[in-house]
C-alpha cells in the first residue's frame, strides 16, 4: 500500500476475522459502526440462529411470510444474480449443503470427520421463490442459505457505515472477501494460495470496488467434502478449479461471481477481471496489473 497513514483494527464476526482499515481519522467511530453492520446482518441471515430472520423464512416454507426490507433487498439480490449466473450461484441450497454434511456451525463441523448425511440436493428452488414489497414465499421443501453473499453484502454496508462515521475511506475485509470505498490510496491486497494459506498466490492493486474468493479448500471436512455445492448435482463441486476470486463493483456480486467462476472454469477469466487456482497448481489470471508472490 502507499505510504499514507491509517489505522487498522479487528474483531470476529460471522463466523471469521473482520479487519477494518482507514483512514486516521474517525477510526474508532467508524469502528463502532462496522461492528454495528456485522451484528445486525449476522442476526437476520445467520442459518445457525434459530432466532434469526433466515431460520424464520425458511421454517415459512409453502406460506407467504413477512421480511424486512433488509431482508428483501439481499434476496432480491441473490435471485437476481441466480439469473445472471444461469443458477450456478443459488440462494436455495440448504437442504443440499446439510445433506453434504454441513449441517451445524462449522467450528462444530471441523472438529471431527463429517460425511453426508443424505443424497445430494440439486438447487433451482429460486425460480419458484414468489417475492414481493415486505413478504416471501418460499417453495415447500426449499430452504435459503444465504451464508456467503450475506457476507459480502454485509461488507459493502459496512464499509459505507464506516464512511458515514467520517473516514476519507475505508476498507473492510471478513476473511478475505473486502470491499474498498471512498477516495482510497491504492491498497496491494493478497490473495492467498489455497495449498498454504500462511503464503500468497498472487498480489492485487486496487483502489476501488470489491474482491472475493471462493476456494473448497476453506471450509472442508473430508475427501471430496466441503461447502461449495454444485447446484446442477447438488453435491459438493469437484476439484478442477480449487480457487477463484473475482473483483466486481461490490463485494456481494464479487461473492457470487467467485461461486460462478469456480464452477464455470478458466473461461470465467474473459467475461470478468480474477485469477483461479486449479487442481493441476496453475494459477491463470485476467486482472490488468497483478504481481505473484516470490
Amino acid at each position: 500500500m502507499t505510504g499514507e497513514p491509517f489505522l487498522r483494527s479487528g474483531f470476529r464476526a460471522m463466523g471469521t476475522d473482520v479487519t477494518l482499515l482507514t483512514s486516521v481519522g474517525a477510526h474508532d467511530d467508524a469502528l463502532a459502526r462496522v461492528r454495528e453492520a456485522f451484528e445486525t446482518e449476522e442476526q437476520r441471515f445467520s442459518r445457525f440462529r434459530e432466532d434469526s430472520e433466515l431460520s424464520r423464512v425458511n421454517r415459512a416454507a409453502g406460506s407467504w411470510c413477512r421480511i424486512s426490507a433488509g431482508f428483501e433487498a439481499l434476496l432480491r439480490f441473490a435471485i437476481g444474480q441466480a439469473r445472471t449466473t444461469a443458477g450456478r450461484f443459488d440462494p436455495t441450497l440448504l437442504a443440499a449443503v446439510r445433506s453434504a454434511g454441513y449441517d451445524r456451525d462449522f467450528a462444530d463441523v471441523s472438529r471431527g470427520p463429517a460425511g453426508p448425511s443424505g443424497p445430494p440436493v440439486p438447487g433451482g428452488g429460486w425460480r419458484a421463490i414468489r417475492l414481493e414489497p415486505g413478504r416471501v414465499r418460499i417453495p415447500d421443501g426449499t430452504g435459503i442459505d444465504l451464508g456467503g453473499v450475506a457476507k459480502g453484502w454485509t461488507v459493502d454496508l459496512a464499509a459505507a457505515a464506516a464512511l458515514e462515521a467520517g473516514a476519507a475511506w475505508a476498507l473492510v475485509n471478513a476473511g478475505g472477501d473486502l470491499r474498498i470505498a471512498g477516495e482510497a490510496p491504492a491498497l496491494d491486497v493478497a490473495i492467498e494460495d489455497p495449498a498454504d494459506r500462511s503464503a500468497e498466490a498472487l498480489r492485487v492493486r486496487l483502489a476501488a470496488g470489491g474482491l472475493a474468493t471462493s476456494s473448497i479448500r476453506v471450509r472442508a471436512w473430508g475427501e471430496g467434502r466441503h461447502h461449495l455445492i454444485d447446484p446442477a448435482t447438488g453435491a459438493p463441486a469437484d476439484d478442477a478449479v480449487i480457487q477463484a476470486s473475482v473483483w466486481a463493483a461490490t463485494c456481494a456480486e464479487a461473492e457470487t461471481l467467485a461461486t460462478w467462476a469456480l464452477l464455470t472454469g478458466r473461461s470465467a477469466l474473459d467475461r470478468v477481471a480474477g485469477a483461479i487456482v486449479t487442481s493441476d497448481g496453475d494459477l491463470v489470471t485476467s486482472f490488468p496489473t497483478t504481481e505473484v508472490a516470490a
